[in-house]
């Protein structure tokens, strides 16, 4: 019995440390200069091996968003902002389905445990891991599908650029999966959660800091380019903050069968995301 508790409490400790680990990282300045992929290393190189298990805390509908994707057979995955490769684990014997497996980051620090993670899978043969912002992947076009992006689109600050690459990337009837953190529109659309002036204000204040953008248009842009299949709107917990739930949302939509215009002209013609602009 004194073992098991010695156990216990020494587990719990080791938790704590990396908790501490992580915390650290997301308390000190983010660096405001260089590049994105440099931003990002920044952040991450601190707390990459401590990463899957402080995020599976954090962020909220990864298995809804994979419940609802079609992973055909012979079919290719692409990860746009795989991080460590854990979503992997998430789609359980769809891999077994796969042809292939891309993931995508920018990364170094997080990639080096995708890889690991990689080299102990049975997929291994199938799983190529590219150093790559999600803009700009390097894959032919049509050639996914499946794409997803978990908890990365906040992340990327091209954005626009980001959604219209998943959208190269797909077969036409291809399927994107999306789940982030989200803040709705002050007059959203009728289907759409509407979030209170406080809501608005805070989340994009707290992840601004670790340059995570919750936006008002990621949601609607996504709809605007892809026809949804699947859409919820949640709030889940977050690490040390028991009286705080940051909403996210979680979208999956199929690439039209046929071409669409420019992504960039709005309906009245206007032109340079005038259309998007926040309500």
């Amino acid at each position: 019995m004194m073992f098991q508790s010695f156990v216990s409490t020494k587990s719990r400790f080791s938790s704590l440390r990396r908790d501490a680990r992580v915390l650290w990282n997301l308390a000190k300045p983010s660096l405001r200069t260089g590049s994105h992929a440099q931003r990002l290393e920044h952040f991450y190189s601190g707390q990459a091996d401590d990463y899957d298990a402080f995020r599976q805390r954090l962020l909220h509908g990864r298995e809804e968003m994979f419940s609802k994707l079609a992973f055909p057979p012979g079919g290719v995955w692409v990860d746009l902002g795989a991080g460590t490769g854990e979503n992997l684990e998430r789609i359980g014997g769809a891999a077994d389905r796969l042809s292939q497996i891309h993931w995508v980051d920018l990364s170094p620090s997080l990639l080096k445990v995708a890889q690991e993670r990689s080299q102990n899978s049975k997929w291994t043969d199938r799983i190529k891991i590219h150093e790559a912002d999600a803009t700009d992947v390097g894959l032919e076009g049509g050639v996914a599908d499946v794409v997803t992006m978990s908890y990365s689109l906040t992340m990327i600050p091209d954005w626009f650029a980001a959604v219209e690459s998943a959208l190269r990337l797909l077969k036409p009837g291809g399927q994107l999966g999306v789940v982030d953190f989200f803040i709705s529109r002050k007059y959203p659309a009728s289907d759409e959660v509407r979030h209170s002036g406080f809501t608005r204000l805070f989340w994009p204040a707290w992840f601004g800091w670790d340059n995570v953008n919750p936006s008002p248009d990621h949601l609607p842009m996504l709809r605007r380019r892809f026809e949804t299949l699947y859409l919820s709107q949640s709030r889940g917990s977050v690490p040390y903050l028991p009286l705080m739930r940051a909403p996210y949302y979680v979208f999956v939509g199929t690439k039209p069968m046929t071409s669409t215009a420019d992504p960039f002209t709005c309906p009245n013609g206007e032109q340079n995301h005038s259309c998007l602009a926040h309500n």
